[in-house]
């Protein structure tokens, strides 16, 4: 099931209750694809980041290669900085606000983006921008995008986004026009040869372009993720109560979203025959994997067994890619 939606999607997302296994299983994935000559770009959202522990080596802000098979495929690697996106985010902002308001008030503006870099909302703000950007530039780089997510409830939130903000910002939109109408018509009875009128509607005109682009930016993001001829969610779990209860909960969350989840991957299985305790264990885990089934009867279920050793380097995440074949 999973090398199936690799091979047919542009974008990948791999999320689940956090310590299942997301970030090896999107490196499995993302190698796998490298290897079949596909140029992958395996994008780590969560803030607590795995992906540079895992493949042994620094990985940041930037694409850094981390596998090449000696052709035309490549695993590149980005781990998503939320601090620095959050100022990056902020300064755009503060840029733009600084640009419409008057010099008195700047001081004001910076206050403001100084609360805001705290407030509900600015993280995930950012963090989405940072993605439609990544989604933007890897479209015309890379042939799949694989996005190892933050935990379940995070990323169930930061994928309801898109469609917020895109409401949100058509309603800003609206107001402007309505804004604008009456700017006009205050400026026609006034003096329309006023040149403070012309700054008036050109700073009019850039507010609503600065609008429409960020409409355009969620409204695209919000497309990509609900088309499942492009986009699926593969949802990770281990044969557990919890993560088993967790993983039917984020799946209706996504289904109500309009994301297609192509399926969950049980991590981790416990082997029959290495001594009772492990077969004992095994049994246990196969009483939750039959509850997963049946909370989630339509669904493709994928396992992954339990591996000897760390998940660390190239050989390791070799080993894990051989597992899904």
């Amino acid at each position: 099931m999973l090398l199936d939606l690799a091979a047919n999607r542009q974008v990948l997302f791999i999320g689940g209750k956090g310590g299942v296994g997301k970030t090896s299983v999107s490196s499995a994935v993302g190698l796998h694809q490298a290897r079949a000559g596909r140029r992958v770009l395996l994008v780590s959202t969560d803030p607590a980041h795995n992906l540079g522990h895992l493949w042994d080596r620094p990985v940041g802000d930037e694409p850094v290669l981390l596998a090449d098979d000696g052709g035309s495929g490549v695993l590149a690697g980005v781990e998503i900085d939320p601090s620095a996106t959050i100022e990056r985010h902020l300064k755009q902002v503060g840029e733009t606000l600084r640009d419409f308001m008057p010099e008195h008030l700047h001081k004001q503006v910076d206050a403001h983006l100084q609360l805001a870099r705290q407030s509900p909302g600015t993280h995930e703000a950012a963090i989405l921008e940072r993605i439609a950007e990544v989604v933007d530039l890897a479209e015309r780089d890379y042939d799949l995008i694989v996005f190892d997510t933050a935990p379940s409830g995070h990323t169930a939130r930061l994928l309801a986004l898109p469609e917020i903000m895109s409401a949100w910002t058509e309603g800003l939109l609206n107001r402007r026009t309505k804004a604008e109408r009456f700017g006009a018509a205050i400026r026609a009875l006034d003096n329309d040869d006023d040149p403070s009128s012309s700054r008036g509607a050109n700073r009019d005109r850039r507010i609503r372009q600065v609008l429409t682009q960020r409409r355009v930016t969620f409204e695209k993001l919000r497309g990509l993720v609900t088309d499942s001829s492009a986009c699926s969610f593969v949802i990770v779990a281990t044969a557990e109560r919890v993560p088993v209860l967790e993983s039917a909960e984020l799946f209706h969350e996504l289904e109500r979203l309009g994301v297609e989840v192509g399926g969950v991957v049980v991590n981790r299985l416990s082997p029959t025959d290495h001594g009772d305790f492990l077969a004992a264990r095994r049994a246990q885990e196969e009483v939750h994997l039959a509850k997963l089934r049946e909370l989630l009867p339509r669904v493709e279920v994928d396992t992954l067994p339990m591996l000897p050793g760390d998940l660390v380097g190239e050989p390791a995440v070799d080993q894990l890619t051989a597992c899904l074949s």
